[in-house]
């Protein structure tokens, strides 16, 4: 399926919209030629929102570009190891390369001041001793100096004479400002201002005054072989560079840089500040503090080997931290792809165990959990299909119990079974006989599920196969004999454990007598007025011993008469403490709700017994049957 111009618009950022807008908007502008000012501000506008697209961009690429853990780990690998490291030689470097500059400085300028230093003693030696001759003076005077300048100019003057040297020399005396003085000076010649070492020295009425030029060429000699030195602006760097040549590829080139003040000679309080600059290497400089070449060369060797060896070094960590991460991402992408592989259900998928570490242990738990979960599902499947079966015949078991009570003028029946599981063990039964009688029975089936409720399956059919067989007439029927041919097909057709208790009731409605059996069942309760009477049992449980004997009992049903019949869920129930609910409780209850309705009745004890538990969940099957005389 194509996707739309509008699905792209809406998987844009604010900031791209913006941006594809403000660039719209400046197209029509620069066509149209409106206004140059909103141009300018479109401009404006769609640059700083281009940057901040861009910049959204570049979060979401490396978003997309780090999502894998292999990638984040080396990332941070890279921010926590290698940046510190290349900061730190970045900041090494420069501080190396400030301070070979500066060394180079600091040896031209020490070297510069002891030459200005000569300079100034000849000078005062000269206006101390008296020039008797010139000549011979000057060449003494010329030959001491010229080691420190090549060129100078000389100037002797006193009230009497004024000698110059060399003959014709341009130099004037100094403005009567200046007193003794030596160092850097300025003098303009022309229009261009040149620089000078000079002293002036004062000697009683005689004055003595020497300026030397400073060139490039009397700079590069200062500290030979050093590099090439001028100062800004007076002078510039020779077409003809003289920085050394590298000794090796570590070799950097440095420049020192350091500014001065110079007064100007015509104007002593008049000061400029050229920059004395150094172009030099790192072999020079180290040559001149180590005062031998070779040394030099030896050091810096010795630098490079460290530097290669901690490189060597930096190169390892590098290759073990992305070997350590790739073991790390490795499993870490296994169980990704495991994950995977279970949330589409496939179970049997297993992660290849590697190593014997946190992350193998780690991969054998994720195994485990996977198998597990494997056999959880089938579990789960297993306890479904059951659920659904059960639920099947919960439906079937419901069917079983009776629909519609047996219509008579002086008997009221109501029953209720509340099963504690989704099937239940309880049974009991409503079945008319003929027009003017009818049975009714209760039972417990030992046990609880589905092989409790098939026998309680059992038992109704063999006794409305029993009822409808022998139902001809009221003298045919007894429920003694009833209960024993039921006894007998129970024990014939189930195993020895299984058992159930019993009460079959018969009713006649034209002489109002009950006659009935209780095998091994609870006495059911007969209220007539205020009190109470049992009706206790005629034989033991059916289903467990083949020639058990059975009674019966009859007794007459007065008007007002409530005959309650329950099974064991309702008196055996037990609170928190250990107490069951009793039968006497059960007795007082129905005293006083007798002459309630009999839904009425069964809701108030079946509510009675939950609030005596406490809990939501019933402890065993709860079931009962009322029959009023009315």
């Amino acid at each position: 399926m194509r996707k739309g111009v509008a699905f792209y618009w809406r998987s844009l950022r604010r900031a791209d919209k913006a941006f594809l807008l403000l660039v719209a908007l400046f197209a029509v502008l620069y066509v149209s030629r409106i206004s140059s000012t909103w141009l300018a501000i479109v401009a404006l506008a769609a640059f700083v929102a281009g940057l901040l697209a861009l910049f959204g961009l570049a979060v979401r690429a490396m978003r997309k570009a780090i999502w894998r853990l292999r990638n984040r780990l080396i990332v941070a690998y890279l921010f926590i190891a290698v940046v510190p490291i290349v900061l730190i030689l970045t900041l090494v470097g420069l501080a190396g390369w400030a301070v070979v500059g500066q060394m180079a400085v600091y040896l031209l300028n020490t070297e510069l001041s002891h030459r200005e230093a000569t300079l100034f003693r000849q000078a005062e030696a000269l206006a101390r001793v008296p020039v008797s001759d010139p000549e011979r003076t000057f060449n003494r005077f010329a030959m001491m100096t010229r080691n420190a300048f090549p060129e100078f100019e000389l100037l002797v003057k006193s009230p009497e004479r004024e000698l110059r040297y060399p003959e014709g020399a341009a130099i004037q005396p100094p403005p009567p400002e200046w007193k003794r003085a030596s160092g850097l000076v300025i003098r303009t010649e022309g229009k261009q201002d040149r620089l000078y070492a000079w002293a002036h020295v004062i000697a009683g009425s005689e004055q003595v005054t020497v300026l030397a030029p400073v060139t490039p060429d009397v700079l590069a000699k200062l500290v030979p072989d050093l590099g090439e030195v001028y100062f800004l602006p007076l002078m510039g760097p020779t077409r003809d560079s003289r920085v050394p040549p590298a000794a090796n590829f570590f070799d950097f080139p440095a420049k020192g840089i350091y500014p001065i003040y110079v007064p100007h000679l015509d104007s002593p309080e008049l000061l400029s500040r050229p920059v004395l600059v150094v172009n030099t290497r790192a072999s020079a400089v180290l040559a001149r503090v180590f005062q031998k070449l070779e040394w030099a060369e030896q050091v810096l060797e010795l630098f490079v080997v460290i530097a290669v060896l901690f490189l060597i070094v930096e190169l390892v960590s590098l290759v073990v931290g992305i070997q350590l991460s790739r073991t790390i991402t490795g499993a870490v992408h296994e169980l990704y792809e495991g994950t995977q592989h279970v949330k589409e259900g496939d179970f049997s998928w297993r992660v290849p165990v590697k190593g014997n570490d946190q992350l193998a242990e780690l991969t054998m738990s994720f195994n485990t959990m996977t198998g597990n979960l494997g056999r959880l599902i089938v579990v789960a499947k297993e306890k479904e299909r059951l659920e659904s079966e059960l639920a099947i015949a919960r439906e079937v078991q419901n069917q079983l119990f009776p629909k519609d009570v047996p219509f008579t003028k002086t008997l009221e029946l109501k029953g209720v079974c509340h099963p504690a599981r989704m099937v239940s063990g309880d049974y009991y039964d409503f079945l008319a006989i003929s027009d003017t009688s009818l049975a009714f029975a209760i039972g417990d089936v030992a046990g609880k599920g589905i092989s409790a409720a098939l026998l309680m399956a059992t038992i109704q059919s063999t006794m409305r196969t029993q009822l409808s067989t022998n139902g001809t007439g009221k003298h045919h029927l007894s429920t003694a004999r009833l209960v024993s041919v039921l006894n007998q097909q129970l024990y014939a057709t189930t195993t020895p454990e299984k058992y159930a208790t019993f009460y079959f009731a018969l009713y006649e409605e034209t002489t109002h007598t009950l006659t009935y059996t209780n095998a091994g069942h609870l006495a059911p309760i007969l209220m007539r007025g205020n009190s109470v009477q049992l009706m206790g049992s005629t034989g033991t449980v059916v289903g467990a011993f083949p020639f058990a004997r059975f009674g019966e009992k009859t007794v007459a049903l007065e008007h007002g008469d409530l005959l309650v019949a329950y099974t064991d869920g309702i008196v055996e129930p037990e609170n928190a403490y250990g107490e069951m609910f009793g039968e006497e409780r059960l007795q007082d209850l129905l005293v006083k709700y007798t002459k309630a309705d009999s839904s009425e009745l069964i809701a108030r004890t079946m509510e009675a017994v939950n609030q005596w538990t406490g809990s939501t969940e019933l402890q065993d099957d709860m079931t009962m049957v009322v029959a009023r005389r009315i």
